[in-house]
């Protein structure tokens, strides 16, 4: 199941007090048959937009309920964005990770549980975690999350109509769920990951979840060791692909994003600049979700500061 356009246009209403609109700019990088566009989704303050609508929502839950905090489970933005959520809210909030950004969770109060992998992913199946009585709220495999993603491909049409092609980040499946739920049916859809963590494209060309040897990498925002069984269904309807960037790649887009157009994004929202930049989405107007800009200073530092493997 998807949401619905009603689902979207209300998740738009509920959002539009607390995320900003971002800007859709033009890919400052020369290419004779595509024009390269970038939302900068990474401009979102302190929260992505599905966290807004989620936490809003679940501020209508029984006050008694809502009252005993949040939790959620993630490695990425999700936990960032509900941990300021809540701190709006006044509630405990707790995340679940194998590994996470703690600064920018801690910074607004936000608890952190570093737990392995295995016993990380059993959060997202039970939806729940031992010790902690609060309400869940699941990072990917929820409708109301995938509206709050739809509002993008809302704001895609309306900047840039004549679009092509769009390329999302795939982390777990709820930002290109709910983006595709809106532009599926007229564009083409795809999907970036890292090579060192990929694991829809084997899933996609096997029919089911299979699992992938995961190495860690700057590219902290994406990927993992499987796809959860219920994002690949929805994904197989949805996307007409998933594009494969190395992580030289990935470096040589950050750098080109901060060099050509002032833009700090993190390794996982440079990925889809990283397979335009190589036509992975072939020719025409390639819109580039920018997800996220949280990339450590040092290795910020290092990747601009090291020379690219390619020069545009």
């Amino acid at each position: 199941m998807l949401p619905s356009p009603a689902q979207v246009c209300e998740a738009r209403r509920i959002i539009a007090g607390s995320a900003i609109r971002t800007p859709l700019v033009r890919l400052n990088a020369a290419d004779p048959v595509a024009e390269i566009y970038l939302k900068l989704e990474n401009l979102q303050p302190h929260r992505i937009i599905q966290d807004s609508w989620r936490a809003k929502r679940d501020g209508r839950m029984p006050r008694e309920t809502f009252a005993r905090g949040v939790l959620t489970a993630s490695a990425g933005n999700m936990a960032q964005g509900v941990a300021w959520c809540a701190r709006e809210f006044g509630i405990p909030c707790t995340v679940v990770a194998p590994e996470t950004k703690i600064k920018a969770v801690e910074r607004p109060g936000g608890r952190v549980l570093k737990v392995p992998f295995d016993e990380w992913w059993r959060t997202f199946e039970q939806r729940s975690y031992p010790g902690v009585d609060a309400a869940f709220i699941h990072a990917f495999d929820d409708l109301e999350v995938m509206a709050g993603n739809g509002t993008i491909g809302l704001a895609i049409l309306e900047d840039q109509p004549e679009v092509d092609a769009v390329i999302i980040p795939w982390g777990s499946g709820e930002l290109t769920c709910g983006i595709a739920s809106v532009l599926r049916a007229l564009l083409k859809i795809y999907v970036a990951e890292v090579a060192t963590a990929a694991p829809l494209a084997p899933s996609l060309a096997a029919g089911s979840p299979k699992g992938i040897t995961y190495q860690p990498s700057f590219v902290d925002g994406i990927g993992g060791k499987s796809v959860f069984p219920q994002m690949l269904e929805r994904a197989r309807g949805l996307i007409d692909g998933s594009l494969v960037a190395e992580l030289d790649e990935v470096a040589d887009a950050v750098r080109l994003l901060a060099e050509r157009n002032r833009v700090v994004a993190e390794g996982a929202g440079a990925c889809p600049a990283a397979r335009a930049l190589k036509r992975g989405a072939g020719v025409g107007k390639i819109v580039c979700v920018v997800s996220g800009g949280n990339i450590d200073l040092s290795t910020l530092c290092a990747i601009l500061t090291n020379p690219p493997s390619t020069s545009r």
